[in-house]
């Protein structure tokens, strides 16, 4: 007999070969229709898995979180099968679920229109409704090979090869269909349901090679119901609509161009915001004591080796000689002998080498350094992506460095920094993740035990809730992820805290404690925005272009309805520019809804409107930025009212 744990502690005994789906219709009849996978001690599986002794069973309803990724999965096959149906010459290799939906690669010799994607879903639908099981089949390599074989599939020949020698595969059936995967997948193809979408084609490289054939993909979604999809879908076509790079373009803030991939070029425009997040963060950490630094762009590589980044981070490092060779010399511009420098890709080793001048004391802890450090990382061109992902950076970086008796003092400090600012910026919904030890890593298991233990006892004494991410931390460390919502649901990992004790001991940092012993301090890395690139971008696309007064470049706009009060205009625009508000007057001869129209779409916030009353009473009348109303003030009233608004949110 078998003895089964419940999640509820329960425990039930079974006959051997009892599979999940005896076990869940022994139980209750509802309770197996709902039910389309099941864990076995923390692992997705199928249903038909027979159990183990003393395994812990819990089941997985349709509508349960966890059966989102089994219903892409399964959509994913749906897919595969579709497209074969249409077009049997078709060669299917890859399709894995990824954030929010799928994609399936397929080899063909013409690319997927538009229309074909529509013919696609429908026979997907009738493939659904067919209510297929999946079945999984176990293969030799030999078998699975000749099969794929005789039906033309090169691909996946490929990818048996890759397969260790010995091992046997797992084969997933749905009624004739099937392919190589791993699993786990529901019951049937009908538990997928009807709320899906194909969304786009792309070309995609195999196996993400350039030297590679082009495939075809398909990318789509899939979600429990038709009313999540229907989310999903808006919240799509806002965040279309709220593309960063559009309204970078629209409103005149920044570009990118060929001959510096990566990097921004940040228009007067663009510039105004970035300074005004600048000012506004540095004000920040200034005010928790922070000291701020400026440290070397480029560094010997002897100093990233000692750090233990040129292991890890190295094809991520921009490299260059120490001495170029002239033109002239017939010498290798990195031969083996050139001593190499590297663009930092971080800020941490240089800031260390700060705090190793001198003898600290451990009176001076906690040590607190801050930096707009400019940091150069080699990603690749295909993964660049607006602000979002580049090359070159600016990150509102800082580094505590303490005692171990006081990291949970300054772990609780930097969670208040950050929920004010982000509260200050609008973003009220944040969820913290603790991200344990990756597979690759630096320091010891007992070094390793000791800094996340410290850092789950920080952070629960703040009493804020948390999740733990196994294997997710740094290289160094533990560390906190900040994850923020924005105003169409998405969310945004910008901030984060890393416990380290392994930097400090590699680079020799320490202090004198309270008995003259040399000890090593803790090193806290922490950020609050990420990149001020990067959190710009998400910036623009939170408010959809129109910018909170404080960070809009063009804060007000006085435009008269004829030339003849051009004096009156300029004169209101001097007083305002007194007082610090960033404005421009528009005296064209054009009327006067034209130029209210046109400052609009350009996203300003308020637009003062002046004619013959307004110049005869010292008034003006008030167009507000997305309102069809006006409001008419005294000058004097409009202007206080603007300086007030215009005032960034740690100042009020």
């Amino acid at each position: 007999m078998l003895n089964i744990k419940f999640p509820d502690g329960a425990t039930r005994e079974y006959e051997e070969g009892t599979t999940g789906t005896d076990i869940v219709q022994s139980i209750s009849k509802s309770l197996a229709k709902k039910t389309v996978a099941m864990r076995l001690n923390g692992e997705l599986c199928d249903l038909s898995a027979k159990i183990k002794d003393g395994a812990l069973l819990e089941f997985i309803m349709r509508d349960d979180e966890a059966a989102l990724e089994l219903i892409r999965h399964d959509c994913a096959h749906v897919l595969a099968e579709a497209v074969q149906e249409l077009w049997p010459l078709t060669q299917v290799t890859i399709g894995p679920v990824i954030e929010n939906g799928f994609y399936y690669d397929f080899a063909r010799d013409e690319p997927f229109s538009t229309e074909d994607l529509r013919n696609i879903e429908k026979k997907m639908s009738q493939i659904i409704q067919r209510g297929a099981s999946f079945t999984k089949e176990i293969w030799s390599r030999e078998e699975a090979k000749k099969v794929f074989a005789a039906k033309g599939e090169e691909y996946k020949i490929e990818l048996i090869d890759a397969i260790a020698e010995g091992e046997n595969l797992n084969i997933y059936k749905q009624g004739q269909w099937f392919d190589l995967c791993l699993g786990p997948h529901m019951r049937t193809t009908k538990d997928v349901g009807q709320a899906f979408k194909l969304t786009k084609v792309a070309g995609a490289y195999w196996r993400g090679d350039s030297n590679n054939a082009v495939l075809s993909r398909i990318y789509g979604t899939a979600w429990a119901n038709q009313k999540q999809l229907d989310e999903y879908l808006h919240m799509v076509e806002e965040a279309e609509k709220r593309d960063h790079r559009k309204l970078g373009r629209e409103l005149d803030l920044f570009h990118f161009q060929e001959e510096a991939q990566g990097s921004v070029f940040w228009h007067p425009n663009g510039f105004v915001i970035y300074n005004a997040m600048e000012q506004y963060i540095r004000r920040k950490v200034n005010a928790s004591d922070y000291k701020e630094i400026k440290t070397p762009e480029l560094m010997d590589v002897k100093l990233w080796e000692k750090s233990g980044h040129w292991a890890k981070f190295r094809d991520n490092m921009f490299v260059v000689p120490d001495e170029v060779p002239s033109l002239d010399d017939d010498v290798p511009i990195l031969s083996g002998e050139a001593k190499l420098m590297a663009l930092k890709p971080m800020n941490c080793p240089a800031h260390v080498q700060i705090f190793n001048q001198g003898i600290k004391s451990y009176r001076d802890l906690p040590l607190r350094y801050a930096e707009f450090g400019c940091c150069h990382r080699n990603e690749a061109h295909g993964a660049l992506h607006g602000l979002m992902r580049v090359r070159q950076m600016t990150q509102d970086d800082g580094h505590i460095f303490c005692t171990k008796e006081q990291v949970q003092s300054e772990t609780e400090n930097f969670c208040d920094l950050l929920d004010s600012i982000y509260e200050e910026l609008g973003f009220s919904e944040v969820k913290i993740l603790l991200a344990t030890r990756p597979e690759v890593r630096a320091g010891t298991d007992e070094v390793w035990d000791l800094a996340e233990k410290s850092l789950i006892d920080a952070l629960s004494a703040t009493g804020r809730e948390f999740t733990i991410v196994e294997g997710e931390g740094a290289f160094y460390g533990p560390k906190l992820e900040f994850h923020l919502k924005d105003a169409i649901g998405r969310t945004w990992q910008c901030g984060t805290l890393q416990l380290d004790f392994v930097l400090p001991e590699r680079l020799d940092a320490s202090y004198i404690d309270q008995n003259s012993s040399r000890q090593r301090p803790v090193m806290l890395h922490r950020a609050i925005l990420g990149s001020l690139e990067r959190f710009i971008g998400i910036l623009i696309e939170n408010h959809a272009g129109r910018m909170p007064m404080w960070l809009a470049p063009v804060q007000v706009v006085v435009a008269p309805i004829v030339s003849e009060l051009d004096d009156y205009a300029i004169s209101i625009v001097e007083k305002l520019k007194a007082q610090g508000i960033r404005a421009d007057t528009d005296l064209r001869s054009e009327k006067i809804n034209y130029k209210v129209r046109e400052h609009s779409h350009a996203k300003v916030p308020a637009i003062f409107v002046v004619g013959k009353r307004e110049e005869e009473e010292g008034t003006v009348s008030i167009r507000r930025l997305g309102s069809q109303g006006q409001s008419i003030l005294s000058t004097s009233e409009a202007i206080d009212g603007i300086v007030k608004e215009a005032m960034p949110p740690d100042l009020r």
